[in-house]
């Protein structure tokens, strides 16, 4: 009986006990789940109490549970605005008690020295007077970090501290530790077989460490880089005929200093295959499959090349909108037989529906302003999409020369029939300053400055002013060109100049000119473009002891004005302006003088190049002539000064107005050049590799320049002899282009090979320009 009594009371201890515990455990839920009379915010000092309550979920008249309390700390702790949120329960009114992130009053950075502040700056997402907050300070410290890995130091160590001010503000710094740069120390490859390591390496950006690359970025580790490598690699070998080829991995080894990288490729070539037929199925198209067949840059019997095989199905495309079909689809079919190493492909030509751009976006053009870019495209919102006429505004825009990188991308618009047109580019420096020296076999030194922009205030405005100072010649110009006159396809510029020449040595005479013109163009077609201008000029001859000097320099003395009309018809078809490989450009000039001032005579001058592409990657052969012939009229001779004066840049191998007719004062033995009024030169130049690593920019040149310059209209009468001859003159010679860090630099080397005898020569001659 006593156990039976013992044990219910210990079951009625028990359950008094869990009976206790249970209220203790749900008394603040219980006192939770009531209605909330009011919401009151306390610790707040920049947020408005109205900013706290809007992110509360619940209100006044709910019930508060558990749940939507929860829900309210996380909404309020997810604005970023607090470093802490408390709910708590005063009698009816639920009290939201707050601590504020604090606001930054300045962002700095301390220990950086290989990257600016600027840089940095734009890297980290804190800024003045936003909220602090530890993650986004992290989350900073990461894209610094990142930033530095991109620049090659992978030891730099980023440190966010704080300083605490009144009104709780602080003042954020981050500490950095750059350590030293990790570089490229060797660059292998596994699994190669068809092409050597050197060989590899020089396909890919990323280059091995060398005490020469001191103005290069190649040569420190980058993964974006890498990853570019992977691609480069992968195009190399579809390039030549390894369809099969991938890259398995690339890898970056740290070595044990912590200094530098060892960066292995693994490869997997599979066989090279040959092409064994190329078809063109035209589909339901009307396209004549044997005209495409012309256009083709594949053909069976050689080995397969993908680039070839995309600028085929670039061609057809272009051949297609060309016969009407603006719309068609070509898409390769490459049917592959492995066992024999052979591969076939058929152009499939489909004709596509009628697709509209629905919208142009451009992206990347901090500077340069959306209507340079978009008037150069002839495109707009709501026309037919048109591939030619994409192709074409690539080069126009390749040929303003404002941007490093365009990237045209047609992506699907919100409708079948509609497309997007993204434009990508990359803005490369605008302004150039040029610099160039020159050295004669007769002492002769030259230095000239330029200073362009070639898109002012970003609108595509041209500005220039140059000055050249030698012991020969002093000049001031200036130009200023608007492309696009009233909105027009009109391009429209002034000039003015002013310049002195002392031209003793070759012809004893110095001549001071001052004067300004207008100028005018407009386009005739996607190729074709005429020039108009007008110049007034004023300028002085002073001839040194007229007695003593050749006649027609004597005769020249004196003042006189030019009032010149001119006009120049442009045909272009150079694939890229700036580093022409292929392609077509000619230009016709016609100069009137003589409808005002007192010079009279009219001139015609022709210019042409031809550029195309050799037996070699990189080789380039350039073909070039000009010609001109000027004739006075009104009875009156073309003065010595408007004569054509050839040599140095224009004819190598000889001294500037070291070729053309020549006079000599039987008297005093003084020879002077008296330039001639007809003149025709060629060039021919064979641009190569020189098998170094691309990013040294180094290429090599042979050339030779040949033709003549005559028909001075004095003749030899006693006392003046005249040396006029139309005697073929030729040079040949050799020379190095070199993309410095500088800018552009050529030294040239020539010998002439056929001269006059009363011909002055030059051995060598070069030149530099940079960019700002």
């Amino acid at each position: 009986m006593r156990n039976r009594i013992a044990i219910v009371g210990r079951l009625a201890l028990a359950l008094s006990v869990a009976t206790v515990a249970q209220c203790v455990m749900y008394a603040v839920p219980a006192a939770m789940a009531q209605s909330v009379s009011q919401i009151l915010v306390e610790g707040n000092q920049r947020v408005e109490a109205e900013t706290v309550i809007a992110y509360m979920q619940v209100s006044p008249g709910e019930t508060a549970t558990p749940d939507n309390i929860d829900e309210s700390i996380k909404a309020l702790f997810q604005t970023g605005l607090f470093s802490d949120v408390r709910i708590v329960r005063r009698g009816g009114a639920l009290v939201v008690q707050v601590e504020e992130n604090p606001l930054i009053n300045r962002v700095s950075f301390e220990g950086n020295s290989q990257l600016e502040d600027k840089v940095l700056t734009n890297e980290v997402e804190l800024r003045e007077r936003v909220v602090f907050t530890r993650a986004r300070a992290q989350s900073d410290v990461q894209r610094v970090t990142a930033l530095y890995r991109r620049s090659g130091y992978f030891g730099a160590r980023v440190e966010p501290k704080i300083i605490r001010l009144d009104q709780n503000r602080v003042n954020l710094v981050y500490e950095i530790q750059e350590g030293k740069s990790t570089s490229i120390e060797r660059i292998t490859f596994v699994g190669n077989s068809a092409f050597s390591d050197g060989q590899l390496r020089s396909v890919i950006t990323t280059s091995e460490s060398a005490w020469w690359r001191f103005f290069s970025t190649t040569d420190s580790y980058d993964p974006d880089r890498v990853t570019f490598d992977r691609e480069l690699l992968r195009r190399h070998y579809l390039k030549h005929g390894f369809a099969d080829f991938q890259v398995v991995s690339a890898n970056a080894e740290l070595a044990r200093d912590g200094e530098s990288f060892f960066l292995t490729f693994t490869v997997e070539e599979g066989p090279q295959y040959e092409l064994e037929q190329v078809t063109i199925n035209t589909g339901h198209t009307t396209l004549d499959p044997n005209q495409l067949t012309e256009v083709l840059t594949v053909q069976g019997g050689e080995t397969y090349d993908a680039s070839k095989v995309d600028k085929s199905i670039e061609n057809i495309t272009i051949e297609a909108g060309k016969a009407g079909f603006a719309f068609a689809r070509v898409e390769p079919t490459i049917v592959r037989d492995a066992e024999n190493r052979k591969l076939s492909v058929s152009f499939d030509i489909q004709e596509g529906p009628r697709v509209y751009i629905e919208r142009i976006e451009i992206v990347g053009n901090t500077r340069t302003l959306d209507e340079v870019i978009r008037r150069e495209l002839r495109l707009v919102e709501g026309d037919a999409y048109n591939r030619i006429l994409i192709d074409r505004a690539r080069r126009r825009l390749t040929a303003l020369d404002f941007f490093a990188k365009i990237d045209i991308r047609e992506n699907p618009g919100s409708a079948p029939d509609k497309v997007v047109i993204q434009i990508y580019v990359e803005e490369k420096s605008t302004g150039t300053i040029n610099f160039s020296v020159g050295y004669s076999t007769a002492e002769q030194a030259i230095g000239s400055i330029s200073i362009t922009e070639r898109n002012f205030l970003g609108k595509a405005q041209e500005v220039r002013l140059g000055t050249q100072l030698s012991f020969k010649r002093q000049s001031l110009d200036f130009s200023f060109t608007e492309p696009y006159f009233l909105n027009r396809d009109v391009s429209f510029g002034v000039d003015a100049f002013a310049t002195r020449t002392d031209q003793k040595k070759e012809s004893s005479f110095t001549n001071e000119q001052i004067g300004g013109g207008l100028r005018l163009g407009f386009r005739l077609s996607e190729e074709s473009r005429i020039g108009t201008r007008y110049r007034f000029t004023h300028r002085r001859i002073d001839v040194n002891n007229p007695q003593d000097v050749a006649l027609a320099i004597a005769r020249s003395e004196g003042t006189d004005n030019i009032s010149l009309f001119g006009v120049t018809y442009t045909y272009d078809t150079i694939d890229n302006p700036l580093k022409p490989t292929s392609g077509f450009r000619f230009e016709l000039s016609e100069d009137v003088a003589g409808l005002g001032g007192d010079v009279f005579y009219f001139s015609t001058q022709a210019k042409a190049f031809y550029f195309m592409p050799l037996f070699y990657e990189g080789v380039i052969l350039k073909l070039k002539g000009t010609a001109g012939h000027i004739q006075g009229w009104n009875s009156t001779r073309v003065p010595v000064i408007d004569r054509y004066f050839k040599g140095h840049s224009s004819f190598r191998g000889f001294e500037r107005s070291g070729v053309g007719p020549r006079q000599q004062n039987s008297a005093t033995g003084n020879i002077d050049s008296i330039g001639g009024q007809t003149y025709a030169i060629g060039t021919v130049e064979v641009t190569f590799p020189l098998g170094l690593p691309e990013d040294f920019g180094i290429e090599g040149a042979v050339f030779t320049d040949f033709g003549t310059v005559f028909n001075a209209p004095e003749r030899s009468r006693p006392g003046q002899r005249v040396f006029d001859s139309d005697q073929l003159r030729a040079s040949v010679g050799a020379g190095l282009l070199w993309q410095s860090p500088f800018g552009p630099l050529r030294v040239d080397v020539a010998w002439p090979v056929v001269k006059a005898d009363f011909d002055e020569t030059e051995l060598i001659r070069f030149g530099v320009s940079t960019r700002f």
